[in-house]
């Protein structure tokens, strides 16, 4: 059971909790996340190889760190970074993708503690990796989410967000098109709640976090997504703290 002062929208939750059986597939209601999954795990890889000083060519760059990934679903980042060598653990609103989490990483032999809980309400600390991909648009109050992503940051940690960007081109692709044609479950974006680089770099300094890296996330139907300079669609976030 979440606090009354739980920056989780039940509402959120319950739709993705509605989702959890179909996450793993890659031609299910997950799709686009299927695609977009690789590009994020490249730049946060790059972050990682940077923030921690690591060789390029080294298969478990967070052997001996911890890493923790809030709203994880059903553990699609989880996972790598299990296989990159993390202790990981999972927080997600959504009792259901707990469940299918746990279901899926059980047979791959991976070791993950995942959470039915609230960032707020979680007692973890000094995490070297905190991470939480497209979730920050989902949730009630984002002064308190990010406050609660800080406070589990060991000082040397990195934090990596993601999230879409609130403008006319992101309302365009992410709510009018891909959700009108099936690519993502109509109801998954809000674009009012859509939040600008600017406005996160507040949230983010209000919390005493340094931004140290934001790309934007692209997409062209020959290319599909890719990180690159232009925001106006997605972006990656990398804070530290200051």
């Amino acid at each position: 059971m979440t606090k009354a002062s739980s920056t989780i929208k039940p509402e959120e939750a319950a739709h993705f909790g509605a989702l959890a059986a179909d996450w793993w597939d890659p031609k299910g209601s997950s799709a686009m996340l299927h695609r977009l999954n690789p590009v994020r795990l490249h730049y946060i890889r790059d972050a990682i190889d940077l923030h921690f000083h690591c060789d390029s060519s080294l298969l478990r760059p967070l052997k001996g760190k911890r890493a923790l990934d809030v709203g994880c679903g059903a553990g699609l980042l989880c996972e790598p970074l299990a296989r990159l060598g993390a202790q990981v653990t999972g927080l997600d609103a959504a009792p259901e993708n707990i469940a299918a989490a746990k279901a899926h990483a059980g047979p791959q032999g991976l070791d993950i503690d995942y959470h039915n809980e609230a960032i707020e309400d979680f007692s973890g600390r000094d995490f070297d990796l905190v991470t939480s991909l497209e979730v920050i648009e989902h949730v009630d109050d984002p002064q308190a989410f990010v406050a609660g992503l800080a406070g589990a940051m060991a000082d040397d940690g990195m934090m990596i967000l993601s999230t879409p960007n609130r403008t006319a081109l992101s309302n365009l692709m992410l709510v009018e098109l891909a959700e009108r044609t099936g690519q993502i479950p109509r109801g998954t974006h809000h674009h009012e709640q859509f939040i600008t680089p600017e406005e996160l770099e507040k949230l983010l300094g209000e919390a005493d976090l340094q931004v140290i890296d934001t790309s934007g996330i692209s997409y062209s139907p020959a290319r599909g997504f890719s990180i690159s300079d232009n925001l106006a669609l997605n972006y990656l976030m990398t804070a530290v703290k200051g």
